[in-house]
């Protein structure tokens, strides 16, 4: 059945401009924003929670702004499974290119961290071609074998590296010391309570995955933020800045720290391209 659904109906719809695919983009904002009212519970939830000096109308369009962001997005990850290099080359772009030639030279691993924010989704596959280095990310295999070889095919199309999440640890581990971008979010909800970070963000206790600071220092990377923005419909920048160049002389949840506020400074000066279905607040403090 998947292999029907991406081949008749996908695989086609993917092969249309993203200037056709933005009327279908729009309908879906009506049907899930006005009619479906997709997780919009969550999302009003959420935004409530994070900005309670807001307007009840502030946060309504906030929320109605999201959604067409939102479907924006869903359809321009349909669009790449057919987009070229030089069209991807076009939409998504690194502001700082010479930041990344400065930290190719100090010889260690970089970790790279973004957040749920504008395209990631984007960046993320087109980030290889931006650097010499090889640039690895982990990710969450989807349940049908099919589909998850598709998005792996089309995410790795230029070069990056896709590790599962379970078998991180042991690809590390035999990769140590190896040269490379990582790639982590910063914003993904833990899987534990007690093995998380708290701290303040977003006007909420929050449980912070604390992986991306433990694997930084344990392997003594340098700890870079992207900062994803869009310039306008379907194109993206990348603008990156130095979180830490010696992870082993910080404070213990200092890293965390600060990419966590870099995010939320981001978020708070345009919080409708911010991943709000996601249940980010699911877990409390034990």
């Amino acid at each position: 059945m998947s292999r029907i659904l991406y081949y008749l109906f996908l695989k086609p719809l993917s092969m249309l401009p993203l200037s056709v695919l933005y009327v279908f983009s729009t309908g879906l904002y009506y049907v899930l924003y006005f009619g479906a009212g997709y997780r919009k519970k969550v999302v009003m939830g959420n935004l409530r929670r994070s900005f309670p000096d807001k307007s009840e109308q502030e946060i309504k369009q906030i929320a109605s702004d999201f959604y067409r962001h939102l479907c924006d997005l869903i359809f321009e990850s349909v669009r790449m499974f057919s987009m070229g290099e030089a069209e991807m080359r076009r939409r998504a772009t690194v502001t700082n290119p010479e930041f990344v030639k400065e930290l190719e030279a100090y010889n260690k691993g970089i970790v790279l961290i973004a957040g749920h924010y504008n395209s990631w989704e984007m960046m993320g596959t087109a980030f290889p071609m931006f650097s010499k280095l090889p640039v690895v990310a982990l990710y969450s295999p989807i349940k049908d074998p099919f589909f998850s070889k598709v998005l792996s095919d089309s995410r790795g199309k230029y070069g990056l590296e896709l590790v599962p999440k379970h078998e991180a640890k042991a690809m590390f581990k035999e990769w140590n010391g190896r040269q490379a971008i990582y790639l982590f979010g910063g914003d993904q909800s833990p899987t534990s309570s007690k093995k998380s970070f708290w701290m303040d963000f977003l006007n909420q206790d929050t449980a912070v995955a604390f992986g991306t600071e433990k694997f930084a220092v344990e392997y003594d990377c340098l700890v870079v933020f992207g900062d994803i923005q869009k310039v306008k419909r379907g194109y993206y920048t990348m603008t990156f800045s130095l979180i830490s160049k010696n992870p082993l002389e910080e404070e213990h949840g200092d890293i965390t720290i600060k990419h966590t506020r870099k995010l939320e400074e981001i978020i708070r000066a345009q919080p409708q391209y911010w991943l709000w279905t996601h249940k980010r607040w699911k877990r409390k403090r034990e």
